[in-house]
């Protein structure tokens, strides 16, 4: 059966999710560390996960469960890859989809931001998530499941 797994600290799309999974019966597992408090939605199908603080260890919890039917929604890059290591479906935020042909040159580019950042320079942050990213991600979100759904 397929499941929805959110990493869940900085996620701006949890209700967008909550509400797709609750139409197709799915369960979400919101997994956080705990740093910023979330409130439960009050969903039988959605499960409130907190893991220890510490780097990595949500996307730990994550990558342990995750199966090829199953589909993981971070904008943590190296979790993404684990993801897609698994044959689970992967997306950011705003709706892009992580797949094998893409994932390498992500991680390069993070692995050149980090060095950046490290040197002094600023890389910038995420953009704030507009209505056409947030319809964006929807559309993704469901061709993500449909992929999955093939898979169970």
């Amino acid at each position: 059966m397929t499941e929805i797994y959110i990493d869940a600290d900085a996620c701006p799309v949890r209700d967008e999710i909550f509400s797709v999974a609750t139409r197709r019966a799915l369960s979400v597992h919101v997994v956080s560390n705990g740093s910023r408090p979330i409130r439960p939605p009050g969903l039988p199908n959605v499960h409130m996960v907190v893991v220890s603080a510490g780097a990595d260890i949500a996307d730990d919890w994550i990558a342990d469960r995750i199966t090829g039917q199953d589909v993981c929604i971070t904008a943590d890059i190296p979790l993404a890859a684990r993801c897609l290591a698994k044959s689970a479906q992967a997306l950011s935020y705003n709706g892009k989809r992580w797949t094998g042909d893409n994932i390498g040159s992500a991680l390069a580019g993070r692995e050149i931001s980090r060095h950046m950042r490290e040197t002094g320079l600023a890389t910038g942050g995420p953009a704030p998530l507009t209505k056409q990213a947030r319809s964006l991600f929807l559309q993704a979100l469901d061709a993500a499941l449909v992929a999955a759904l093939r898979k169970s």
